[in-house]
């Protein structure tokens, strides 16, 4: 008889108690083969995608992708798709753009979409007091005009990136007889959409219950039911997997996940999404945090001994803020590991083991896997090179916040996610000053960035976010560290299709 250890002892005996916990609250854990359930890793505090802080959380898009449909789709490996739309387009001066409605679409109520929808949805997402945090898209569109199913609009100035905005966040199309009817508080009680799974039940930071869509445009769901189980502790969703209270889960521990994905009914994916950990540098704290300084930091940080050591492997070293998949990407720009240069800099500053300079570095703890251990490397190195950086943990919803009115400490850990692979929504919305999104914000940077934002030759733009990637590189602007591999574990009856985007959608994961 195989003996029970203590730890798989209490694994168990805490999947027990979140099943007994969801069952009270109206979920059959064991619902049969037409239920996926999902341990999720963050919770849902908001229906509405396209408004407040949860709209930009790159996680939580795999729930709004389940039940809202984007003016544009894309596939698991970031291609674009027709979505809401059929075909797009700029016109021949880029002074406006056109738009081809899908036909044949109806909400979860059962009224009809039409190019009304579109219209009043992207007006609303332009318009500074709803609150889309991408408005400074959006509001560049005006004038709209209908002509059976296609829709024209003027452009305030020619933007490369529009369409794929489409396919990213807050880019989703929302009912504009139904919202207006209900209003936002009416909404947030009853969701509706055009996407695959229509809401059935909810409750705040437990679990999401959705049922298929019978009438979904793009063919029938897998499951008639999908359950969002909401387990933001990373070894509650490894107990969850291992006791069979869920179907699948992500971002947990590598080291469970080799354990898990070797177990008997059990299987893995693992993964290169779009998302970048990387080190903001708050620009306000130059004066100390000099160009020597910055670069000192960078140069002695082994990212590969960190992947090995912390990440069992899985992780990709990288330079600059655009990963291989995404348009920009230079693999000629380096950073490499070098002990001995960072501390010949330190020294050069000023400063030296025995004379450091302390400062603060504020970290997640468990939003990515090993993320808090990461940090607690790195400082270690740097320790080692004359740089005393005390450690703050905090969540990542108090990141956006102190991110947003510029008061994030000298050194902020974050993984930037850039699913629509374009290098303004990697470098041009982490670094350029004006940008909410940025820490570093001074001259000469966004000098060399905003002319780019209306390059209207591709060649010449994708070269020009190059030359900037390397420039902050060069000064040391920011400290990229790895892109993630995020690593799923599911039971062997299902087939997961990984997405590089990193959204864990239900629409993935099939029977195998």
């Amino acid at each position: 008889m195989e003996s029970i250890s203590r730890r798989q002892l209490m694994l168990a005996g805490a999947a027990a108690f979140l099943a007994d916990l969801v069952v009270g609250r109206g979920i059959a854990v064991a619902a049969g083969t037409d239920t996926l359930t999902i341990a999720f890793n963050v919770n849902l505090p908001s229906f509405d995608p396209t408004v407040g802080p949860s709209a930009v959380n790159p996680t939580i898009q795999a729930i709004y992708r389940t039940i809202f449909d984007q003016y544009v789709g894309q596939k698991p490996d970031l291609a674009f798709e027709p979505g809401l739309l059929t075909a797009w387009g700029w016109n021949d001066s880029k002074t406006g753009i056109w738009m081809d409605v899908r036909t044949g679409v109806t909400w979860h109520d059962g009224s009809p979409f039409t190019p009304d929808d579109v219209v009043w949805s992207l007006t609303r997402a332009g318009d500074q007091k709803t609150g889309n945090p991408i408005q400074f898209v959006w509001g560049a569109l005006s004038n709209f005009k209908v002509d059976g199913n296609r829709i024209t609009a003027d452009a305030k100035g020619y933007d490369p990136a529009l369409f794929k905005w489409m396919a990213f966040l807050t880019g989703y199309v929302l009912p504009k007889a139904y919202y207006t009817k209900v209003g936002a508080e009416g909404f947030e009680k009853k969701p509706v959409g055009t996407g695959p799974y229509m809401v059935d039940a909810y409750e705040g930071n437990a679990f999401l219950r959705l049922k298929a869509n019978p009438t979904y445009w793009g063919g029938k769901p897998a499951f008639e039911t999908v359950v969002f189980k909401f387990v933001p502790d990373a070894t509650s969703r490894v107990a969850e997997i291992e006791s069979g209270a869920s179907d699948v889960t992500l971002e947990i521990p590598y080291e469970e996940y080799d354990r898990l994905k070797a177990k008997k009914g059990l299987a893995g994916v693992a993964a290169p999404i779009t998302d970048i950990g990387m080190i903001f540098i708050n620009s306000d704290a130059a004066k100390t945090l000099t160009k020597e300084v910055r670069l000192a930091a960078h140069h002695a940080i082994d990212k590969d001994a960190i992947i090995k050591r912390l990440l069992r492997g899985y992780g990709v070293a990288i330079d600059t803020l655009d990963a291989p998949e995404y348009a920009a990407f230079d693999a000629a720009i380096k950073v490499p590991y070098d002990p001995k240069k960072a501390a010949e800099l330190m020294k050069a500053a000023g400063y030296s083991p025995e004379k450091p300079l302390k400062t603060k570095i504020q970290t997640t703890r468990g939003l990515k896997p090993k993320d808090y251990e990461m940090i607690q490397a790195i400082v270690g190195m740097w320790r080692k090179i004359g740089l005393d950086a005390e450690i703050e943990v905090y969540e990542v919803a108090k990141h956006f916040e102190l991110r947003t009115s510029h008061k994030l400490a000298p050194f902020a850990f974050y993984n930037w996610g850039n699913a629509i692979g374009d290098p303004t929504t990697s470098t041009g919305f982490a670094m350029f000053g004006p940008s909410p999104h940025s820490s570093w914000k001074t001259a000469d940077l966004d000098a060399k960035i905003g002319p780019l934002w209306g390059e209207a030759d591709e060649a010449k733009r994708i070269a020009g976010w190059k030359a900037v990637d390397r420039y902050i590189a060069e000064e040391g602007y920011v400290l990229p560290l790895i892109q993630y591999v995020q690593p799923i574990v599911f039971k062997a009856s299902l087939k997961v299709t990984p997405n590089a985007t990193g959204a864990l959608q239900p629409k993935l994961v099939v029977k195998g």
